[in-house]
């Protein structure tokens, strides 16, 4: 197909398509004439599509066939069945197809933090870098334990939750470099090690498990989420597999919105914990205890719900008409 013949021969329709699409009011004839342009500009990009896939072409029918789209079915009305859908369907699976990336993730995060905690815990030099012996002590006797009641439980679970959702909206966005994912996890990792070390060098390490653990299993594990599905996204541009490059990203990306939404939601819930559980009164076994409910609620909710969603086709992307992968075609 030569792809400037065939758009010189069509473009007058696409031009006349955009037209009806962008006027606010159309006759009969004109709603008629509307449909039947639709119709064949979606036959002209599925040709496009299979002979001669330029992009420029296809990226400009596709936004055109978006545009009359909207105009001959509306706009589309959020409606409870959209949210039912999403939180049984959409976001477990997506969710549940980011689990093993989530999984390494982790590995890699506890890997880094224990080397880093044991480095400063056993190395003079490391621990000396850290701050002065006073300030270590202060450090493990007070500061470490005062940064999750120095503010109101309200206002602070709404810091947490919002500088960690931003962190997480981050390592989505900015997966496909494949180096902001890796970073937030060897930062987090080592600074959380860090940590972990000096209070072990002071004797305070149940004190560090104690505070980190209620809010820290699902805070944490929310983060290997995120690094996951940013390394997930800058893998599916690396080998697409049967896809074309473009498609792969887009599949994966839109999926990958609905685990940032997702993420949203797990780390309210995870700054609640952080702002009201672990500040609190109650005995540490109770906290740790609470910590892992939610641990295991999520994984349940991912286990359970998201394989079987897989299961049923779903991949936490659109459905295939508002993806735009399948159009409605002249017969």
């Amino acid at each position: 197909m030569d792809i400037d013949a065939f758009a010189a021969v069509h473009r007058p329709q696409w031009q006349r398509l955009a037209t009806l699409s962008a006027r606010r009011r159309l006759t009969g004839a004109e709603a008629d004439e509307l449909v039947a342009l639709y119709q064949a500009t979606a036959g002209h990009l599925s040709a496009v599509r299979t002979s001669a896939p330029d992009p420029v072409v296809v990226s400009e029918l596709s936004g055109l066939l978006a545009t009359a789209r909207g105009r001959i079915a509306g706009a589309h009305e959020a409606r409870l069945s959209d949210v039912t859908r999403f939180l049984l369907l959409q976001l477990p699976a997506a969710f549940y197809r980011v689990r093993w990336w989530t999984v390494w993730a982790g590995v890699a995060f506890l890997a880094v933090a224990t080397l880093s905690g044991w480095w400063v815990a056993t190395n003079e030099a490391a621990l000396a870098s850290v701050g002065s012996p006073a300030e270590r002590r202060q450090y493990a006797e007070e500061a470490f334990a005062a940064y999750y009641s120095n503010y109101p439980a309200a206002d602070f679970a709404g810091l947490v939750w919002t500088n960690n959702a931003w962190i997480a909206a981050q390592c989505i966005g900015l997966g496909i470099t494949g180096v902001f994912p890796a970073y937030v996890l060897l930062a987090n990792a080592v600074g959380v090690g860090s940590s972990g070390g000096v209070m072990a060098s002071e004797g305070y390490l149940d004190v560090f498990f104690g505070l980190i653990a209620p809010h820290g299993l699902m805070e944490l594990t929310a983060i290997f989420v995120a690094a996951g599905a940013g390394l997930k996204l800058f893998w599916a541009w690396v080998a697409p597999g049967p896809r074309t490059r473009s498609r792969a990203l887009a599949e994966e990306g839109r999926s990958l919105f609905a685990v940032a939404l997702g993420l949203v939601l797990v780390l309210a819930v995870s700054g609640l914990v952080e702002g009201f559980v672990t500040p609190s009164p109650l005995p540490t076994w109770l906290k740790v205890t609470i910590g892992t409910l939610v641990l295991a609620a999520y994984w349940t909710y991912t286990l359970v719900l998201g394989r079987r969603a897989v299961r049923a086709g779903e991949t936490g992307d659109l459905e295939e008409d508002l993806a735009g992968h399948t159009l409605a075609q002249a017969g």
